[in-house]
């Protein structure tokens, strides 16, 4: 059997076939210099020969391991500089497994919880997982979403205390839901000065009250204690901009609220305030 006839020099198609890649990313290594120009022949066309295809071949190894383009020029030119390359690599792809891991781990969540419960953080999921089915709302994930966001997961872990009390106390729950319907009706029909505004901060204040002392004897803030106490540890100087970072984030979300409303808010932030004060106050004298 006759020995095929071996080309001393083929076109870019054909070495872009050969190598695994295209033609135009062989011309863009010519572009930036990562591969000669070969010669041309009397059509004025590349013709690539044993050399060229070697080196094509060695760019598409690295380029296949995920080294950058300027890493492997840098290769090309010290060997020795591959070896910083390749420690940007690596620390790259571990970046990149702790993602994927974080998202297998997150679809593993969301099929055993079988809700969107399952996207939160871990620390969220497993506080309230056990819960029965239909026992939290879907405004309930909205604000421990927004929550999550806002002062991550371990403050959307604390709010979830409140969310478990609502679903293990029917009266409690009864309430937030007068207590929302009333706050929808300070729309921009209401002024930010109606005397309805006071009344119903005072009756939400007693609300919030109600519901950190329920959770309190029901223990759930035992839990978050040890949680709590890292984080104040690792809070350090970073506590302003944190707080900076957290009304900026507030900032940010569009809550579709009149004056009337952000009056009443306002409004019950001062008075859950005055609350925490006189409750220190209590302990200091006792």
């Amino acid at each position: 059997m006759p020995f095929p006839e071996i080309p001393r020099r083929v076109k870019i198609g054909d070495a872009a076939a050969f190598a695994g890649t295209t033609p135009r990313a062989i011309r863009h290594y010519h572009a930036i210099g990562l591969l000669a120009e070969p010669e041309r022949g009397g059509d004025d066309r590349r013709r690539y020969g044993y050399d060229d295809m070697i080196r094509l071949l060695w760019i598409r190894k690295m380029a296949d391991a995920g080294i950058s383009l300027d890493d492997i020029h840098a290769a090309f030119e010290d060997a020795t500089g591959i070896e910083q390359s390749l420690a940007r690599l690596e620390e790259s792809l571990a970046t990149k497994a702790a993602a994927i891991e974080a998202q297998r781990a997150a679809v593993n969540r969301l099929r055993e919880v079988g809700s969107p419960l399952g996207l939160l953080s871990p620390l969220v999921t497993g506080r309230l997982h056990a819960l029965p089915p239909g026992a939290l709302r879907s405004a309930d994930l909205d604000t421990l979403l927004v929550t999550e966001r806002v002062f991550g997961p371990l403050g959307a872990a604390i709010q979830a205390n409140r969310f478990i009390v609502l679903a293990t106390h029917p009266e409690l729950r009864a309430e937030e839901d007068r207590l929302a319907e009333a706050e929808a009706t300070l729309d921009d029909t209401v002024s930010p000065d109606d005397p309805r505004i006071e009344d119903l901060a005072a009756q939400r204040c007693d609300h919030e009250t109600a519901l950190a002392v329920t959770g309190e004897r029901s223990g759930l803030d035992e839990a978050l204690d040890v949680l709590l106490d890292q984080e104040d540890e690792h809070a350090g100087e970073e506590g302003d901009a944190a707080r900076t970072s957290v009304l900026e984030a507030i900032g940010k979300m569009p809550y579709d609220f009149s004056p009337a409303r952000v009056r009443y808010e306002e409004r019950v932030i001062e008075l859950l305030h005055s609350v925490e004060q006189d409750s220190d106050t209590d302990a200091r004298t006792s």
